[in-house]
């Protein structure tokens, strides 16, 4: 993980070490540092560490808090929900609405040993044996994920299943329109994200189930053991989460998995650096095959989940650039981003067309 200086206008140390002192009844945490943990880009991550330990702080984008004050809730409570079951999550320690610590919502989970992996594969996925576990890991917990029953884990009211796909359709269509010209996207691209949601609106699947969905399940959200490549720590960054269409989670999954041999219709819609480019992990295919005998879905409609995820992605990625363009956000944040959005709509519109590689 990225490591960086706080600014106090996101966290203070002061505040946030009193505050825990006194939520978590020990004075050692009155002296504490913190440092950022990943880019930003969303819900803000912070290592915080004092002669009492280390711990996790989670909080909103600063000036963004009216927006995002809802994640803050919606993550703690799938945390807290999710803490006896089979899905591993780092356990919330303590979180407050306003005010200390950080003048906006937030919560503080305990600190998880483990790795994220990031562009290369751990030092202990050295083979492809070790790699293929790690894989096989990923997929079985995301299949026991899908498998929980929401009501008996408290989140029966956690979202609208009824319709979920429809209404994401709509959205990240409405997100479009809104950033589509403020964005630089090229006229030829424009043409082709607008074709691509038409196609997904004219061939939405009938949902087979509706579960509790990540949002945004991938290799760099999950932190394994040091040591057992099959063995998964914890799922992370849950501000995504709902209830809906558990296929989702796995069409998304195929757009963030780079295999080896990628035709470059592939390679070129592949915008992070991910361990699984190196031999030795499941397929695409094979990550299906297993999560459909763990859930007893159907993958005859996984290309149409894929095809939604790149489409997802593209939208997501004008808005960045949108909002660069008008001032609202850092050009650094669209780092790398440039002509991304292109590459995903060919893929999503590809993978409509000829469906996903065996």
């Amino acid at each position: 993980m990225t490591h960086q200086v706080v600014s106090q206008a996101a966290a203070d140390p002061v505040r946030v070490g009193r505050w825990l002192a006194d939520q978590l009844g020990d004075p050692a945490w009155r002296d504490c540092t913190l440092s950022s943990v990943g880019h930003g880009r969303s819900n803000l991550t912070f290592r915080v560490e004092s002669a009492a330990g280390a711990v996790v702080l989670r909080r909103p984008p600063v000036g963004s808090v009216a927006s995002t004050a809802h994640d803050m809730g919606r993550e703690r409570r799938v945390l807290t929900a999710l803490a006896t079951s089979a899905v591993p999550v780092p356990r919330v320690l303590a979180h407050a609405e306003d005010g200390d610590p950080v003048d906006a919502p937030c919560y503080v989970m305990e600190m998880v040993d483990g790795v994220v992996p990031l562009a290369e594969p751990p030092a202990a996925w050295p083979d492809e044996a070790s790699r293929r576990q790690a894989g096989d890991a990923l997929i079985d917990v995301l299949v026991a994920l899908h498998r929980l029953d929401p009501g008996e884990v408290g989140l029966a009211d956690f979202g609208r299943p009824d319709g979920f796909m429809a209404r994401q359709l709509r959205r990240w269509s409405t997100q479009w329109e809104t950033w589509r010209d403020g964005s630089g996207v090229d006229p030829a691209t424009v043409t082709e994200v607008t074709t691509l949601a038409g196609e997904l609106a004219d061939s939405l699947p009938v949902t087979q189930r509706s579960t509790i969905v990540h949002g945004d399940y991938r290799i760099d959200n999950l932190m394994y053991d040091h040591v057992e490549p099959g063995r998964i720590r914890a799922v992370l960054d849950w501000e995504m989460s709902t209830l809906g269409d558990p296929m989702a989670d796995l069409g998304l999954l195929m757009i963030y998995w780079p295999s080896p041999g990628d035709p470059a219709i592939w390679r070129n819609a592949s915008l992070l650096a991910s361990p699984t480019r190196e031999p030795g992990f499941p397929t695409r295919a094979e990550l299906a095959a297993r999560y459909a005998a763990g859930t007893g879905l159907s993958l005859e409609p996984l290309p149409w989940y894929t095809a939604f995820g790149a489409f997802k992605l593209a939208v997501v990625l004008a808005g960045i650039l949108a909002r660069v363009q008008d001032g609202a956000v850092p050009a650094e944040v669209a780092e790398g981003l440039s002509g991304a959005v292109a590459p995903l709509v060919a893929l999503g519109r590809h993978v409509l067309r000829s469906g996903l590689p065996g």
